[in-house]
């Protein structure tokens, strides 16, 4: 009778943080027969915390490519699509719409930006992962490399361990992970405070004139979204902007997903439109998010190239444009895809360590340039809108600003990630081009300059990383160095 076949060794990923980025890369990297995944949580029971989150064309045809089928279901998503709008901006007294967002070019209707209650989208992603591979109550607290079994060794605040070949921090805003690479890396409020409801329809279904299609109502210095969600849902988010570093700013401490209170949430829209003020009078509770961002990072490649980040952990704008699910999703199919580039499915043998770190690298190259300038572009918003507070606006200069800070944003709601992906190999093959050419310049001329006597020329340039113009220009360097002794 023949011995079994020897398990097949497996390259241990380890994603710490099940959200929308770690659930989605879990997903992404399931099918590998060589990968072995397995996902840690902090939280004892999973509940999605943030009320409603909205997913852009770029998330929603990356669920669809990576077969989500689930989460694009209308039961639970919600797309303006009598209009096919994705976002519609409202004048905060007159309810008149002062910018509407169109979609760019063809969009399916499954790829309509859609609105969710965020348990109900984690809902739909957690139906594809297998209950073994997730662990709850496993709070981060350190990661180390071992060099005898050349393996991350993960340590939970529990004192547990967990062993793997890659560490993928999906871990939030506040990232433990993140801060362990880069301490300076914490986030600040920035002034921007949210109060945000979810509830059943039938509360606002009795109001005249209640918008069909999810609509922002923006005034000088609050906005307030309203639209419904899946299941019979209806949501209220009400923002609000205030100086961070006032010690008197209203929220200047409150805590995240604390309890609002409703009479305040009033007050704030008293002096707008009926219909706003309708919509507000009705939301039955609510709570309070101050939104935090933090600096971006020099480098998401960690740990002799063995820990890298993704979602908020590894880039903290703080929240607008309605990315922040979008940017997730996108970043665990890149940090997949850069993985099953350097191990594919038909692998025999394991990536090499400098394999892991190039797929690392690929990932970085493929997701940092976008999310840089996502990043970017937030933080400029709020300098503005901080440096407004206070002063009087005209509606010519509100619409004005509606128009820059939420006008044409394609790029972020359309971004294509597999073409960033093929773009980042591109750029990776170029590299290797050159470098190898670098390589093969190097010895043939390092023959010639031994020949011309010039020992200390190639002393030098031996200590210099391989070019091809560093070479041309040291060969004609040295061309007429021994051209002048003759």
């Amino acid at each position: 009778m023949p011995e079994p076949e020897p398990e097949r060794p497996k390259l241990k990923v380890a994603i710490v943080g099940a959200g929308i980025a770690g659930l989605t890369a879990g997903i992404a990297l399931k099918n590998h027969p060589g990968i072995d995944v397995q996902i840690y949580e902090r939280a004892s029971k999973l509940q999605e915390i943030g009320a409603s989150i909205a997913l852009g064309p770029n998330g929603l045809r990356t669920l669809d490519r990576l077969g989500i089928q689930n989460a694009l279901d209308e039961s639970i998503a919600f797309r303006n699509t009598k209009t096919r709008l994705p976002h519609i901006y409202r004048h905060y007294k007159t309810n008149d719409v002062v910018l509407a967002q169109k979609h760019l070019g063809q969009v399916d209707d499954r790829h309509l930006t859609s609105r969710y209650y965020r348990a109900h989208l984690q809902q739909a992603l957690l139906e594809h992962i297998d209950p073994a591979q997730l662990h709850l109550g496993k709070a981060f607290k350190s990661v180390v490399f071992d060099n005898p079994s050349r393996r991350l060794v993960i340590t939970f605040t529990d004192d547990t361990t967990a062993t793997a070949d890659v560490l993928l921090g999906s871990d939030g805003i506040h990232s433990p992970i993140r801060q362990q690479f880069v301490p300076s890396s914490g986030t600040k409020w920035t002034g921007w405070v949210t109060f945000r409801s979810v509830f059943p329809i039938s509360h606002v279904s009795h109001i005249p004139d209640l918008p069909d299609e999810a609509s922002h109502f923006h005034g000088p210095d609050r906005t307030l979204f309203q639209g419904r969600l899946g299941k019979g849902l209806f949501t209220v988010v009400g923002s609000y902007q205030s100086d961070p570093d006032a010690p008197d700013a209203p929220y200047h401490d409150a805590k995240w997903n604390s309890v609002g209170d409703t009479k305040v949430l009033r007050e704030y829209y008293k002096d707008w439109s009926p219909l706003v003020r309708a919509i507000v009078d009705a939301v039955p509770d609510t709570r309070i998010y101050p939104n935090a961002a933090a600096h971006g990072l020099d480098t998401w490649v960690l740990l002799k190239g063995r820990v890298t980040l993704a979602g908020d952990a590894a880039h903290a704008h703080g929240g607008a444009f309605a990315a922040g699910g979008s940017l997730a999703i996108d970043d665990a199919w890149a940090f997949a895809a850069s993985i099953l580039h350097v191990y594919p499915t038909n692998a025999t043998t394991l990536p090499s360590e400098a394999d892991i770190e190039r797929a690392l690298r690929v990932y970085e190259r493929t997701r940092k340039p976008h999310t840089d300038r996502v990043q970017s572009t937030v933080h400029e918003g709020n300098k503005a809108r901080i440096g407004s507070i206070g002063k009087t606006v005209t509606d010519e200069e509100l619409k004005a600003r509606i128009i820059r800070f939420s006008g044409d944003k394609d790029w972020i709601h359309e971004h294509d990630v597999q073409a960033a992906f093929q773009d980042a190999l591109a750029k990776e093959t170029r590299s290797l081009q050159r470098s190898s050419l670098g390589v093969i310049l190097h010895l043939v001329l390092s023959k010639i300059w031994l020949s011309m006597g010039l020992y200390p020329l190639l002393d030098q340039v031996m200590k210099d990383p391989p070019d091809l113009a560093h070479y041309v220009l040291r060969y004609q360097q040295a061309k007429w160095k021994k051209d002048g002794e003759k």
